[in-house]
């Protein structure tokens, strides 16, 4: 038992850099909720787009 409580702090440590990364991931919350919050906001980008685009009479494209 060389280690002492070196195997301890390490897993300690991992368990900082998981949660870390875990958000910055944005994968907050169930997959279902996720789902549609990025349907919401890809409708919503999608009618500025189309706003932006009759404004400037584009409206073709």
């Amino acid at each position: 038992m060389a280690r002492g409580n070196q195997r301890e702090i390490d897993r300690k440590r991992a368990e900082n850099r998981s949660k870390r990364k875990a958000k910055a991931d944005g994968m907050e919350g169930n997959p279902l909720a996720r789902k549609e919050r990025d349907a919401k906001a890809l409708q919503e980008k999608i009618a500025k787009k189309q706003a932006a685009a009759g404004a400037s009479g584009d409206a073709a494209k």
